[in-house]
């Protein structure tokens, strides 16, 4: 049985702090990272994780939250939030960290690794932490999380620059403080079925045209069900559909292509082609195979 672990990191442009980071998690070599994916234009890096998880109980101590939880204390210990600025929405040194179940483990199993991460980032690295998705009591899910604590909105042009402004939270944390600390900003950490990024650029500087682009591609705003899409200046000239494929098993890359490249004639707007951010979960369980042959 295995568990993925993805981590994403308000960071790419120190490489110290990713050295740093990246040693930390070495430290549990049965949880190898097993891809990586830096954006320099978002400030951002994504890393995956995979174990496998002891047979008798989901709240066991396992190499991957021991490598996961190394790494946010890496990372809170090399980064500072208020100095922090990318062109991707994020809530914290480490913004948002989810469990999978992978080959015959369960999503409570995944759960409980969530779970129990969150107390402990709560409780000794001091971070107010939010549960998503069945790590939550109430199932909430990871985009009314962020809704709430106002992810969607940039603060500096479509740039999201700083810490947060207030050191008091408008949603009560699961774990941890009640209130923020500059510095490191909060963490939301959940277990869902496996969930695929894909993002689309659209060359164009009109982010009001996008934005209705990515509306109409979502499901909540009436479009492909199950998909979640912002979006996202992504250097010059080019602002990205970026997509959350919640059941990519029925809405995958090529759906949402079809759709943003739809839309977008209809705007006058060309459109590239887009990209998954990391493998699939095939590719993760052959790349963490390669890494620990005799799990």
């Amino acid at each position: 049985m295995l568990a993925c672990c993805k981590v994403y990191i308000s960071e790419s442009r120190n490489k110290v702090a990713l050295e740093s980071i990246e040693r930390a998690a070495k430290l549990f070599p049965e949880a190898p990272i097993v891809n990586k994916f830096e954006d320099l234009t978002y400030n951002r890096v994504g890393y995956t994780l995979v174990s496998s998880l002891a047979q008798k109980s989901s709240l066991d101590p396992c190499a991957l939250k021991g490598a996961v939880l190394s790494m946010v204390k890496a990372a809170l210990e090399t980064i500072d939030f208020g100095s922090h600025c990318g062109s991707h929405p994020r809530l914290g040194v480490v913004d948002h960290i989810c469990f999978h179940p992978l080959a015959h483990s369960s999503l409570d199993q995944a759960a409980g690794i969530a779970k129990s991460l969150a107390v402990d980032v709560g409780s000794s690295l001091q971070v107010p932490t939010f549960l998503y998705g069945a790590a939550n009591v109430e199932g909430r899910t990871l985009d009314s999380i962020r809704r709430e604590l106002g992810y969607f909105k940039p603060n500096s042009g479509n740039h999201w620059a700083g810490g947060p402004k207030s050191e008091s939270l408008p949603l009560k944390p699961d774990e941890g403080p009640a209130e923020v600390n500059q510095a490191k900003g909060v963490l939301v950490i959940g277990a869902t079925r496996w969930v695929d990024n894909y993002n689309v650029p659209v060359f164009s500087t009109d982010i009001a045209a996008v934005r209705r682009i990515a509306k109409r591609v979502s499901g909540r705003g009436g479009g492909l069900p199950s998909v979640q899409a912002m979006a996202l200046a992504h250097g010059e000239d080019v602002i990205e559909v970026a997509c959350n494929l919640v059941e990519p098993s029925n809405v995958g890359g090529e759906m949402v292509q079809q759709e943003v490249e739809r839309l977008a004639k209809d705007e006058g707007m060309a459109v590239g082609k887009g990209y998954f951010t990391d493998f699939s979960q095939d590719k993760i369980i052959e790349n963490y195979l390669k890494f620990c042959p005799l799990m």
